[in-house]
C-alpha cells in the first residue's frame, strides 16, 4: 500500500502537531494553505472589479463562484493525471498554470471576456491539481491518519476563506483589484516552490497513461460501484443543498446575514476539529449518520422565522454537521484501489464544489416562487430526505468493504 510504505518506520501519528512534522505533509499542507489564500483573494478582487465595471449581481456572483463549475470538466476529461507515475511533476506543473494564469489577471485593462476565460481555466487545472494534491496525501500519510490529515485540511480551507476576504476587503481600501491580484500570484509562487523543495516523486505507482479514455474507463467503474456512488451521493447532494440554505441567508435577513455566515463558519471548523482529531475511526463511523441529520435539521426551524440569536445557534450547530464528510470520504478511500486514488478523490472533490454551485441554484429558485425562510426550510427538508432514504446503502457500502478487509 502506497500510504503505507511511506510511514512504516515512523511512529502513529495522533495529533495535527506530529501530522506537521513529516516533511512532505507540512510542504503539501503549507502549498495548501497557500493556495486557498491566493484563491480568496483573487476571487474577491474580481468579484469587486467585475461588481464595478457591471453594477450586475449575477455577473458579480459568478466571478466569485463560477470556477465551480469548471471543475467538473476537470473530473470528466483529464482527472486520471492525478493518478500518473509523476505526480510531483504534475503538481508543480500545475501550480505554473494556476501562477500564470493568477498573474495574467493582474494585468491592467485586460476585457472582462478574458477574465472569465482564466477564471474557467484555472477551475479546470484547479480541479486537477486538487485531486493530484490529494492522492499525494493518501500516500504521504498512513490510512489511519488520513481523516486527521483531511480535518486539519478543512479547517485550514474555511479558516483562510474567511481571513482571506478579510484581509481582501482591507487590501482593497488601500490597493487596486489589480495589485491584489499580485498579491495573490506571489502567493501562488510561494506554494509552488514550496511543493517543488519539500514533495518527493513517488516511483511506487503504476505507470499509467493519463488521458481522456483513462479518465472516463475510471469515472465508469467508479458510478458502476453502489458502494462508492452511495458515498459520492451523500458527499455532494445533502452538502451542496445545505450551501443553498447559506446562499439564502443575504435575501433572509439582510441585516444579521453576516453574523449567520460566522456562525456557520465557525461551527464548520469545531465539527472538523471535534471529529477529525477527538474521535476515533469506529466512533466517526458511529456518529455519521447523526452528523449528517444534523447538517439539515436544525435548519427547520426558518419555517417558524424564530429570533435572530435563535437562527443564528441552529446555523452554528447544524454546520457543525458538515464534519460528516469526514467519514464519508474514509470510506471512499478504502473502497478506492490505489492506482486510482487521485482521480476518484478529484472527482469528490470537484462533485462536492459544484453541487455547492447547484444548491445555490436551486434555493434561489425556490426563493423566487416563495419567501426566503420558506425555501430554507423546503431545500433542508430534501436534504433530511435524501440523508434518510440512502442510508441503506451507505450501511451497505461499509459492510463491503469490511468483507474486502476479511477476505
Amino acid at each position: 500500500m502506497p500510504s503505507d510504505t511511506s510511514t512504516s518506520s515512523t511512529l502513529p501519528i495522533n495529533s495535527y502537531r506530529g501530522l506537521l512534522r513529516k516533511r512532505e505533509f507540512a510542504g503539501l499542507y503549507a502549498s495548501f494553505t497557500l493556495t486557498v489564500a491566493a484563491s480568496t483573494l483573487s476571487g474577491f478582487a474580481l468579484g469587486t472589479l467585475v461588481n464595478h465595471q457591471t453594477k450586475s449581481p449575477l455577473l458579480t456572483a459568478v466571478s466569485m463562484y463560477g470556477a465551480t463549475f469548471a471543475m467538473v470538466l476537470g473530473a470528466l476529461t483529464l482527472m486520471s493525471v492525478a493518478d500518473g507515475n509523476r505526480p510531483r511533476r504534475t503538481l508543480v506543473a500545475l501550480q505554473c498554470v494556476s501562477l500564470v494564469g493568477t498573474a495574467a489577471q493582474a494585468v491592467p485593462e485586460l476585457p472582462l471576456v478574458a477574465r472569465f476565460g482564466l477564471l474557467l481555466v484555472l477551475g479546470f487545472f484547479q480541479s486537477l491539481g486538487t485531486g493530484t494534491r490529494m492522492g499525494l496525501l493518501a500516500e504521504v500519510v498512513p490510512n489511519s491518519t488520513y481523516a486527521l490529515a483531511r480535518s486539519l485540511m478543512n479547517i485550514t480551507s474555511g479558516g483562510m476563506a474567511i481571513l482571506g476576504y478579510a484581509i481582501g476587503a482591507v487590501l482593497l481600501r488601500y490597493l487596486s483589484p489589480q495589485e491584489v491580484f499580485a498579491v495573490a500570484t506571489a502567493l501562488t509562487a510561494v506554494g509552488l516552490i514550496i511543493v517543488a523543495v519539500t514533495v518527493r516523486e513517488r516511483s511506487i505507482r503504476l505507470t499509467r497513461r493519463p488521458g481522456l479514455r483513462q479518465t472516463w474507463t475510471t469515472n465508469i467503474a467508479l458510478f458502476s460501484h453502489s458502494g462508492q456512488r452511495s458515498l459520492l451521493l451523500n458527499l455532494w447532494v445533502p452538502n451542496g443543498l445545505i450551501v443553498g440554505c447559506e446562499a439564502l441567508f443575504i435575501s433572509y435577513a439582510p441585516h444579521h446575514a453576516g453574523a449567520f455566515l460566522a456562525a456557520g463558519s465557525a461551527g464548520m471548523l469545531l465539527g472538523d476539529l471535534t471529529v477529525g482529531r477527538l474521535l476515533t475511526a469506529e466512533q466517526r463511523r458511529r456518529y455519521a449518520f447523526a452528523l449528517r441529520l444534523l447538517l439539515a435539521i436544525p435548519y427547520l426551524l426558518f419555517a417558524i422565522h424564530p429570533p435572530v440569536l435563535v437562527a443564528t445557534a441552529a446555523v452554528f450547530i447544524a454546520s457543525a454537521g458538515f464534519a460528516a464528510t469526514l467519514p464519508l470520504q474514509e470510506q471512499l478511500l478504502e473502497l478506492t484501489p490505489d492506482p486510482v486514488r487521485g482521480q476518484v478523490q478529484g472527482v469528490e472533490s470537484a462533485g462536492r464544489m459544484t453541487w455547492q454551485g447547484i444548491g445555490a441554484a436551486i434555493a434561489g429558485g425556490v426563493a423566487q416562487h416563495f419567501n426566503p425562510g420558506t425555501a430554507i426550510t423546503a431545500v433542508a427538508a430534501i436534504s433530511v430526505a435524501i440523508t434518510v432514504f440512502s442510508r441503506p446503502f451507505v450501511v451497505r457500502a461499509r459492510a463491503v468493504r469490511v468483507e474486502a478487509a476479511n477476505a
